[in-house]
């Protein structure tokens, strides 16, 4: 999805738990930068407003000195233009839909509040807000612009005979002055009621003696001389002479075409995405409404999709806005091309669609429509000369199986979404019960690694790297390991991800160079031989803008030798933004910090790479290396890649190495390093002291293995 920037945020909430769980959602997933205050009284909140810019609010609907929607309109008073997000203890459609009106962007339920749910809520209130600002300007414009139209006017004489009409009177009857004048003002102002074709019958048509102003007149017609009809608005008012008997009346009259066609699209604006032209979340929360209520009388079925886009972000962070704008549009043409004029393309915001198909005769006629929008969203985009690619993923709820309202349908179609993502992207998944408790055990995992560093429950274990030909440790990897509190051991693969997706592999990654300098310097201090510490950098702490200066400050403040120091990058994480990646790595290797291409072959242009950029070593995925004497006896990958490597005179190191045989192997075809479980597992720091100090020696050689490689 694209990003909004929310810099400050206050939270007004008396429940200090409750306050410290929105924050730590908060501080953990929004990006540096963001502000937060919290007040526990409206009192509180309103003095803070009143001397401090704020970005978004969250109210709590039940503080001591403000409830409910008094709380929602003293807040709103307080700070009109200001996005607001209202907590409430309980579901309440009713509530929340007079907050809505009172002046809340959006609302929330406690107790069912995750970090996906929060953070999406507060950029959608920012969204919403700003669409209501842009709405407001192009209201008061429109008002400004009718105000200053100069309007049609007739008088009439005592019997209600035209006696004067200005230009605009002229312009918009079709009649001069000279030719009206004397006629019955019916004749000249042929008005009928917009929705009954009646004649609106007026006073000043029988020269009536009227005293005062008739009230103004809208949806009327004006019948031109010609036929042509003009919607108009007009009101009369009588001329009265010095002794105030009525002499005759003034008709003001204009043409309010433009008025109601502005209104007719403020009413469109409303309801629909300004970037898109799709319906909005209010529009198809209205929709999915209406579907639930007719499909059991039609005996049909209701499908909600939820789609994201893989990929876009990338797109968006490289090429600019205005191509993912552009992008944007182009998927949203091709995603309304693949359903029916009932169904409805919504745009949820950033690069999330929500798609409602109604009327379904099966549930699984979803499926048919759902792999039509894979298959259209992954052709290539054209946008300003640029061949763009992008994919989906797409989750599917179906009603009423998997929920019996909007709310819940989007929500279940959602979690689906997400394990699509999970699954390997550019697929679907049909929403199940068990999702629910996968969602639950990863925001599990997420609320625990926000707690992780603080509590000090992470570790490094240490894997050596052998020299393949004299057999003695040249380097360790650094590998990160997480016990939690109450579940014990988390393995890596259940949590790097998760904190890679919350916001936090930015800070893991820090404490990790840092924990790993730290040791790799005391082993130094302690009279052990130096060897080289490697450290792997994910896409995300590469791309942080202060990566480089984090990395060179932690070197000065453990007095870690540079030099010694390994940075392991995978190829994604050079191709991003490789514009930029070059100059970082160019600093790097400056200092002395050696790179090294991870997992070399899983990704792609990685000849590309090896030209391109600075790379020390190439480190061949243990997947290739497992396969040397597989069931496909497949060796030409890694001594391609090894051959290559020499001719690039880049060092090679083969990861995963389990036998004797694969050890072999790679010497005989001059691999330089090695590390794997033939070698030795992955050991907290005080267990690798030995082997440091006395180097690497092979405990036992299992029965009928081969020679020794090493004297």
């Amino acid at each position: 999805m694209s990003a909004i920037a929310i810099k400050t945020v206050l939270i007004v909430e008396d429940n200090p738990g409750d306050a410290r769980l929105l924050r730590e959602m908060i501080n953990e997933q929004e990006a540096h930068g963001t502000t937060l205050a919290h007040v526990e009284t409206m009192a509180e909140a309103q003095t803070y407003l009143a001397d401090h810019v704020i970005d978004v609010i969250l109210l709590d609907l039940g503080l001591p000195d403000a409830q409910g929607l008094g709380a929602v309109r003293r807040v709103h008073t307080a700070a009109p233009h200001v996005p607001l997000v209202v907590l409430t203890g309980q579901e309440d459609p009713l509530l929340a839909g007079h907050a809505l009106r009172a002046g809340a962007q959006d609302y929330l339920i406690k107790g069912q509040i995750d970090t996906r749910g929060l953070l999406r809520a507060m950029r959608y209130a920012v969204e919403r807000k700003d669409m209501e600002e842009a709405l407001f300007v192009e209201k008061e414009r429109a008002q400004v612009t009718l105000n200053c139209i100069a309007e049609a006017v007739a008088c009439t004489d005592v019997a209600g005979n035209i006696s004067f009409l200005n230009r605009v009177a002229e312009t918009m009857t079709g009649w001069t002055w000279e030719e009206a004048a004397g006629r019955p003002i019916g004749d000249v102002l042929r008005m009928l009621d917009a929705t009954t074709r009646n004649v609106v019958l007026n006073s000043v048509r029988d020269g009536d003696d009227t005293t005062a102003s008739s009230p103004q007149l809208s949806n009327c017609l004006l019948v031109r001389r010609d036929g042509g009809e003009v919607p108009i608005e007009d009101s009369v008012a009588p001329i009265h002479d010095r002794s105030g008997q009525v002499t005759g009346t003034v008709v003001v009259f204009r043409d309010v075409s433009a008025s109601r066609a502005i209104a007719v699209q403020m009413d469109h604006s409303a309801k629909h995405d300004f970037l898109t032209g799709l319906p909005n979340r209010m529009l198809l929360d209205d929709r999915i409404h209406q579907a639930i209520t007719l499909a059991p009388r039609h005996m049909k079925s209701v499908a909600v999709l939820f789609l994201d886009l893989d990929g876009f972000k990338q797109i968006n962070d490289s090429l600019g806005h205005a191509i993912g704008d552009k992008l944007l549009q182009s998927v949203a043409e091709r995603l309304v091309e693949c359903v029916r004029s009932s169904d409805t393309v919504s745009r949820h915001g950033g690069d999330e669609f929500v798609v409602l198909l109604s009327e379904l005769e099966r549930s699984d006629d979803a499926t048919i429509t759902v792999r039509r929008m894979l298959t259209a969203v992954a052709e290539p985009h054209v946008v300003d000369g640029q061949e763009l690619h992008v994919t989906a993923s797409i989750g599917v709820s179906v009603y009423p199986d998997d929920g019996t309202d909007a709310g819940s349908l989007i929500k279940n179609a959602d979690t689906a979404m997400y394990q699509a993502k999970e699954g390997g992207r550019q697929g679907y998944r049909f929403f199940r019960p068990a999702m629910n408790a996968q969602a639950v055990k990863r925001q599990a995992i997420e609320d625990g690694l926000r707690h992780a560093l603080e509590r000090q429950e992470f570790e490094l274990h240490y894997q050596p790297k052998i020299n393949v030909r004299t057999g003695k440790i040249t380097g360790v990897e650094a590998l990160l390991r997480w016990t939690h509190p109450t579940e014990g051991p988390v393995r890596p693969a259940e949590f790097i991800h998760v904190a890679e997706e919350a916001g936090l592999i930015v800070s893991i990654g820090q404490w990790v160079l840092r924990e790993a300098c730290t040791q790799a310097r005391a082993w130094t201090d302690a009279g052990l031989p130096p060897v080289t510490m490697a450290v792997n950098v994910s896409v995300m702490e590469f791309r942080d803008k202060k990566f480089l200066e984090g990395a060179f400050r932690i070197l000065d403040e453990t007095g870690f030798d540079p030099r010694l120091l390994e940075l392991e990058l995978t190829e994604s994480v050079l191709m991003n933004r490789a514009e930029s990646t070059g100059g970082v790595l160019q600093a790097l290797r400056q200092r002395g910090v050696r790179i090294t291409l991870d997992d070399f072959g899983t990704g792609y242009s990685s000849l590309g790479c090896l030209l391109k950029f600075p790379v020390d070593a190439l480190k061949i995925d243990q997947s290739f290396i497992h396969q040397i004497f597989g069931i496909e006896d497949n060796t030409g990958i890694v001594t391609a890649v090894i051959d290559m490597a020499r001719s690039l005179k880049l060092r090679v190191v083969a990861e995963g190495v389990e036998s004797l045989e694969e050890l072999a192997f790679l010497k005989a075809h001059h691999c330089e390093e090695a590390q794997g479980y033939y070698f030795n597992r992955p050991v907290p720091a005080v267990d690798l002291v030995g082997l440091l100090r006395g180097g690497y020696q092979r405990r036992h050689t299992p029965a009928g293995s081969a020679p020794r490689l090493w004297n």
